[in-house]
């Protein structure tokens, strides 16, 4: 290590982790996804089916993978974890996916997200006002924003984990609160009779609707396949709950805090989206007429909720024009919170693989600052790159398969870890082992089976896949060229 190179500092306690945790996972899907699940299954209580089995799910992965953190409590989270439970080839092939993509991938996509929620308030940020073309690109005043959020939140990054977590706590615990405060606004004020009976007169009434509103009923197993259609969008709102892990080196009693704030933060985020749909259904119908007028919130009802806002459309609802503010500014602080706890946390997995020599040598460096400076701004310029492109929303759907393929991956590695290494020292065990586990196991594989047979995601899956294998001969070229064969 060389005298300009700093070393991790142990800042990240206990409650700066969970606001990590709970900051990563709260974007903007949880005010926008339910409009698509609705339409899927057709139904209340089919809804509220989804985001209790994806809540499960989301619990029993986080128990479960805590038993690999406290083991292996390092810079690089799953990266680390699934190198030692099987090799660097798969650990190469999570990390490659991760800087391409999925982490990448969802700084833009938040990133977008944040700057057209700021064009509510202030309408000269619009992807109609295009400062000047390229070619192909016609560069908005929405990528500008963006892309000025991604610099920003990664120069107070490079700075240090404590400017990066002071950010994290504060604007963490505020969407919390706001959260919270929009579900006893909606249960104090918003219940809407109409609503009520609408939404549960029939609850168990399953129906798959399309755009212009027509309806099919869904037999058992095409209720089934719809479930499981419907999770990509909860899974995806529910993601992100394992990036405290890759700042290991960063936190304090790693082995405790890890597993702790893992199992506390989904906890707290799982009852808080279970609670807000429930306030969507007693405030709004859930059928609705996608031909209604965008103000028509009542008629329009969750599943046609403009541009699929269904947050939005419930804050407007209860409070009219002051509401739908609220709820932009939530927006804007949810997305802002939660880009600045994805970016943290993704360079420590870049900087792990090229530890390993796996990755470019300049990303294996810390800076005077103690952070991975070179990872951090390696992803951010790629990330820049994917809002600049338009396509990060398509490749984020091509990967939502293999981000949840790679959590089964991980879990399994824990029998494998049982078998190989049975002497290792264990903090924590995974809770309800072998029984939790395994039906994480069963529950996710069997999303990614129903992801690969539907003829509506077959190709986006395959794709995934796809672009998974590429990683193959990314591998051994960057282990020859770095030595980290």
């Amino acid at each position: 290590m060389s005298e300009k190179q700093g070393h991790f500092q142990r800042a990240i306690t206990l409650f700066d982790a969970i606001m990590i945790v709970t900051g990563s996972m709260i974007g903007s899907g949880i005010f926008i996804v339910s409009a698509g699940i609705a339409r899927q299954v057709g139904s209340a209580g089919w809804l509220l089916v989804v985001w209790l089995i994806t809540g499960f799910i989301t619990l029993a992965g986080a128990v479960s993978y805590g038993e690999l953190a406290a083991m292996f409590p390092k810079v690089g989270g799953q990266y680390v974890y699934l190198r030692e439970a099987y090799n660097k080839l798969v650990a190469f092939l999570y990390g490659w996916s991760l800087f391409l993509v999925i982490q990448t991938g969802v700084i833009a996509a938040v990133a977008v997200a944040f700057a057209r929620f700021v064009g509510v308030l202030v309408p000269w940020f619009s992807e109609q006002n295009v400062l000047f073309e390229l070619g192909p690109l016609k560069f908005s005043t929405v990528m500008l924003l963006a892309i000025f959020m991604l610099v920003g939140l990664t120069w107070v990054n490079s700075r240090g984990v404590r400017g990066g977590k002071l950010i994290s706590n504060i604007f963490g615990s505020t969407k919390l609160v706001a959260l919270a405060l929009l579900i006893l606004f909606g249960l104090a004020l918003g219940i809407s009779d109409q609503a009520v009976s609408l939404n549960f007169h029939n609850m168990w009434e399953a129906v798959s609707y399309d755009a212009a509103g027509q309806g099919t009923p869904l037999t058992t197993w095409g209720l089934v396949g719809a479930i499981g259609l419907a999770m990509t969008g909860s899974l995806f709102s529910s993601d992100a709950w394992n990036n405290i892990g890759f700042s290991g080196d960063e936190i304090v009693r790693p082995e405790r805090t890890i597993v702790l704030s893992m199992a506390i933060g989904t906890g707290i985020v799982t009852g808080l989206y279970l609670l807000i749909n429930l306030v969507y259904l007693l405030v709004l119908p859930l059928h609705g007429d996608p031909a209604a007028a965008a103000s028509d919130l009542m008629s329009r009802g969750i599943m046609y909720a403009a541009d699929e806002r269904v947050g939005t459309a419930v804050a407007g609802s209860i409070l009219g024009k002051v509401g739908a503010g609220f709820m932009a500014v939530l927006i804007m602080i949810s997305t802002f919170g939660a880009n600045n706890s994805i970016i943290l946390s993704g360079a420590r997995a870049y900087y792990a693989m090229a530890k390993d020599g796996l990755f470019f040598p300049g990303m294996a460096r810390l800076n005077k600052a103690g952070v991975p400076g070179v990872a951090l701004w390696a992803q951010c310029i790629w990330a820049c790159g994917l809002c600049l492109s338009g396509s990060y929303g398509q490749l984020l759907n091509y990967v939502m398969f293999s981000v949840i393929l790679f959590y089964v991956i991980t879990i399994i590695g824990i029998f494998v870890l049982r078998r190989t290494r049975p002497e290792a020292p264990r903090p924590y065990r995974a809770l309800g082992y072998p029984v939790i586990p395994l039906l994480y196991v069963v529950l996710a594989s069997a999303f990614c089976v129903i992801l690969l047979v539907s003829p509506t995601t077959a190709r986006d899956a395959g794709l995934g896949l796809l672009l998974v294998a590429l990683g193959v001969p990314v591998y051994y070229l960057f282990g020859k060229r770095f030595g980290g064969q």
